[in-house]
């Protein structure tokens, strides 16, 4: 019997450019009832070199038309999984009682309608019929907040001993797969540590495979397509993958020369990591372009003739039934990975082993890499959103914000009083790196902002000031704090409304700064080109404002309808989360990681 997705049968094909002959094997899939027409189809796209020829061939298997709703209506391969059921199923338990949420990141508010919190606050979730902004609550606040900032904490530790079992299992399948003895009798923990080296070696084995197929299955056969492709195309979809891949060759190899076949608990890799951790920082690159390739491979997917060329590239590389934008996540998803896989390492790596200094060296060194990657990402995200709330702000007067800055820092109200007249004025703050802006809020809608002024952090002390008299501007203060030029040309007095609102701030302010030198340090920079493409991203969005504020007793009546005022836009969102091993991964995690076949 034939079994849908196999392949059951060689069909060879005459290159009347070379003279050569291609075998491709044909896919019967019973839901489709033409695969045949489809093979042949893709592979006049991809083999063949210059103009095609396309009017006998259109004879034998129908028109273009056709063959691509054909195609498009047999298979799901290029949409992204998740939707309805999971948020029925998130709804339904939030219907039996209250479901808390744990944030990941921080969230940082830019106007009323949101809920801001830190990273590990708990938050009490009450609706999630939106599978993007859900709303919640934290202590006394509520409001709209991105779901992919948290995890919900429902049935999420996993019992260890299951974790240790699946993965024993996992493990006695790659050793029985490879063939390679470990020796009877060995000690709980030395079997454990052999499991996780085998582990490693085959997770990486599989992934030089992964990039070689990429490279050779897709950008190879890009490269002859001039007419279809250009060089800066390419660039944005495949990004650095072929670096990533030359360097994967070097590091398996120098893993394969410290991996013990007979005795693989004996093995010590952890040196490997620590001689080309600089070398992992190339995953930066990749990791911050991962986004543009993602939106260039969704334009050209929406044309029928790109669709049937990487189909065919997949099939004559003999690839598994991924589509593109799944095979491409998988290099961002390795190099979260290292660490989970080294810290299960360390786990059973006895200290007086000759490996563990290494091992525990190396895992932090991992942690390092993934975290400076983790947070240019989330960098490189932000300006876009950066951009759209400058465009949102009334009366914006001088240089755009993205000139200086690419980071919020912290944002909420604070009482402004300035000289001479020492008058107090509600102003809405916002915190940047390298500066703070100010703005007014509209009377009648308080989600209105216009523009009143900035101040340069690079050339402002932060003062803490005791309550009473202030001498300066002769007032009386209660939770302020001072900003002061060095020369005191210049002087600001700020009062926020309680003392542990006072305290963030001066814990913000102290934040910046640090947020400044680490970026200095570390070189980190937005570029001219990426500045100008966020600024002109947000000239051609449409203001969408975040969700109207829900109040009782309204709130019970709108969830039985619509959401009021979505936004259109996904939040944004990280793509690497270190996480310990036993914690299962958030909905969101679970549903990017059915697109790669690289799992743990």
């Amino acid at each position: 019997p034939i079994k849908s997705g196999r392949f059951d049968s060689l069909v060879r094909l005459p290159n009347q450019s070379t003279g050569s002959t291609i075998n491709l094997h044909r896919r019967l899939d019973p839901k489709c009832c033409r695969t045949d027409s489809f093979v042949l189809y893709f592979s006049a796209l991809v083999i063949t070199d210059g103009p095609q020829d396309k009017s006998g061939l259109a004879d034998e298997v129908g028109s273009e038309d056709d063959l691509y709703n054909e195609f498009r209506s047999s298979s799901n391969r290029f949409r992204h999984p998740g939707g309805g059921g999971e948020q029925l199923a998130i709804n339904e338990l939030i219907s039996d009682g209250s479901v808390c949420a744990e944030a990941l990141w921080d969230h940082v508010t830019m106007d009323d309608q949101e809920l801001g919190f830190k990273a590990g606050d708990v938050i009490e979730v009450v609706d999630a019929t939106n599978k993007e902004w859900w709303w919640g609550r934290v202590l006394d606040s509520e409001g709209w907040f991105p779901a992919s900032f948290v995890r919900l904490r429902v049935n999420q530790d996993e019992p260890m001993e299951e974790y240790l079992a699946h993965l024993d299992g996992a493990s006695e399948g790659g050793r029985a797969s490879m063939g390679g003895p470990l020796g009877p009798g060995l000690p709980c923990k030395e079997q454990m540590r052999a499991n996780v080296i085998n582990e490693i070696m085959n997770t990486e084995r599989d992934y030089i495979k992964h990039l070689k197929d990429i490279c050779e299955g897709y950008i190879k056969q890009c490269r002859k397509r001039t007419d279809m492709f250009t060089e800066e195309q390419l660039r944005t979809i495949f990004g650095n993958i072929d670096e990533l891949y030359r360097f994967q060759k070097k590091f398996l190899k120098a893993l394969e020369k410290k991996f013990n076949k007979d005795h693989p608990h004996l093995s010590e890799i952890g040196s490997c990591f620590l001689e080309h951790q600089t070398n992992f920082q190339i995953y930066s690159e990749y990791c911050n372009n991962h986004p543009n390739a993602c939106v260039q491979l969704s334009k050209l997917m929406k044309i029928k003739k790109y669709v049937f060329f990487f189909e065919a590239c997949r099939l004559l590389q003999k690839m598994i039934d991924i589509s593109l934008d799944g095979f491409l996540l998988t290099p961002v998803q390795k190099i979260c990975k290292y660490p989970l896989q080294l810290a299960e390492l360390l786990k059973y790596t006895n200290p007086q082993h000759r490996d563990y200094k290494d091992v525990e060296a190396a895992l932090n060194a991992m942690k390092n890499v993934a975290r400076l990657i983790n947070e240019r990402k989330r960098r490189l995200e932000n300006i876009d959103k950066i951009a759209q709330w400058q465009s949102s702000i009334e009366d914006w007067e001088g240089e755009d914000i993205l000139s200086r800055s690419s980071d919020l820092i912290f944002s909420g109200d604070l009482t402004k009083i300035s000289q001479p007249q020492a008058k107090g004025q509600q102003r809405m703050f916002f915190l940047f790196d390298h500066q703070l802006v100010f703005c007014k809020k509209d009377l009648l809608r308080r989600d209105i902002l216009y523009y009143k002024g900035r101040l340069d952090m690079d050339q402002m002390q932060v003062v803490d000031v005791e309550d009473g008299k202030d001498k300066d501007f002769n007032v009386s203060v209660k939770n302020a704090l001072k900003l002061c030029s060095p020369g005191g040309e210049e002087v600001h007095l700020l009062c926020a409304k309680k003392p542990e609102q006072k305290q963030r701030w001066l814990r913000a302010f102290a934040d910046e700064r640090e947020q400044v030198q680490h970026d200095l340090e570390t070189g980190f920079m937005i570029t001219e080109v990426q500045k100008k493409q966020a600024m002109l991203n947000a000239s051609k969005s449409h203001p969408t404002g975040k969700p109207k504020a829900v109040t009782r007793p309204y709130y019970d009546f709108l969830l039985r309808q619509k959401h009021p005022t979505l936004p259109t836009s996904l939040p944004q969102q990280q793509v690497i989360m270190l996480a310990e091993p036993k914690r299962k991964t958030s909905n969101f995690w679970h549903n990017i990681g059915r697109l790669t076949p690289f799992k743990k």
